[in-house]
């Protein structure tokens, strides 16, 4: 699933070589941390958030049913 959010994340920024994907365990479930360029952090959250809140929708559709999947972003 990291993999994925890269791609995805990658695609969206002007700097991807700055793109970093860190996957960290918590209460049963996984939150990665996408940090991304100071410059391009709009990009990845989008107007009123609606690109963050569509990888969060396929963090979690990856994650399956049982599985529990949280995307944050920072710069």
């Amino acid at each position: 699933m990291k993999g994925v959010i890269e791609t995805l994340v990658q695609g969206l920024v002007d700097s991807p070589e700055s793109v970093q994907i860190d996957e960290v365990s918590e209460d049963g479930g996984t939150v990665y941390e996408v940090s991304v360029a100071d410059g391009d952090l709009g990009k990845v959250i989008g107007k009123d958030g609606k690109i963050a809140n569509a990888l969060r929708q396929v963090a979690r559709g990856l994650a399956g049913p049982e599985g529990r999947a949280h995307v944050e972003i920072r710069s």
